[in-house]
């Protein structure tokens, strides 16, 4: 198993149908359409801990959430499992073929039909088994990684910070912010929704704090790269501004392995989004 170092684990899993907006928010004009002037990037005392809306409460992470925070995450994560065996396929007509031919080809091999019957049963079985051993695999790598240790990771550096957001006094969702001095950019990661809380539009509040986090530090923009496979995650980054830079169809999710059958059986449609706050 090959685990990427955690500056090279960019997934972003929105897993929450919240592509409408805070009430209120929808038809205001984005803050960060306007950013600092240059040079005028806040101070760290600047920059609140907590923000309220609409009732959610967002604030910044501390070591008590950490039992709350990784129970949502891997939540998140194992929601993949289905949706990339059974709804992704939808994505991949390359694979339907591939899939479809084998079919025919078991017929025309042994001439049964219940063979041919069970061959698209095993199929997806087999395509069900290794994504979930592929997103396992993941979830182990981010468990003794970045989320191994979230205050070391995203509060201590300089640039990064993690939030989650509160109602009704319970930890119900999760948000990352890592930044990289390299091309003066901000990373959302990690952003997933506790299942009970979905389309209160906590996701929207979340990933409001993010590109709010970025105006303020001055950051010339926002991006995120993610394998959600439900359209209403990628009409939720669309309505918060971003639009989508790249798409590759054969994208490597961190954990994966080089042997064969498990390129067979698993693919992925890796996004990379990017929201451009103010020109270099």
């Amino acid at each position: 198993m090959h685990c990427s170092s955690p500056k090279m684990v960019c997934e972003t899993k929105i897993v929450a149908d919240e592509h409408e907006a805070i009430p209120g928010t929808k038809k205001e004009p984005m803050m960060w359409g306007s950013p600092a002037a240059p040079g005028a990037a806040l101070s760290p005392a600047a920059e609140p801990k907590d923000v309220r809306r609409d009732g959610v409460f967002i604030r910044e992470f501390e070591r008590e959430d950490q039992e709350e925070v990784l129970r949502i995450f891997h939540e998140g994560i194992m929601e993949r499992i289905p949706n990339s065996a059974f709804r992704g396929i939808w994505q991949q007509p390359r694979t339907q073929f591939l899939y479809a031919f084998l079919t025919v080809m078991c017929f025309y091999v042994t001439k049964s039909v219940t063979l041919t019957c069970c061959a698209p049963l095993i199929l997806m079985g087999a395509r069900y088994y290794y994504s979930r051993k592929v997103i396992q695999n993941y979830l182990d790598c981010a468990l003794n990684t970045d989320m191994a240790d979230i205050k070391a990771y995203y509060m201590k550096p300089t640039g990064s910070c993690f939030w989650v957001a509160v109602l009704d006094g319970r930890v119900v969702g999760i948000v990352a912010a890592q930044g990289h001095e390299d091309d003066n950019t901000v990373e959302l990661r990690r952003m997933s929704v506790d299942s009970r809380y979905r389309g209160k539009g906590i996701a929207k509040a979340l990933g409001r704090r993010v590109l709010e986090y970025a105006v303020r530090n001055n950051y010339a923009a926002v991006v995120l790269g993610t394998t959600a496979v439900k359209l209403a995650a990628h009409k939720l980054y669309e309505s918060l501004g971003f639009c989508r830079t790249s798409q590759s169809e054969d994208y490597r999710l961190p954990g994966m392995s080089r042997s064969p059958l498990e390129r067979f059986f698993f693919q992925i449609r890796h996004s990379r989004y990017r929201l451009q706050l103010r020109e270099e």
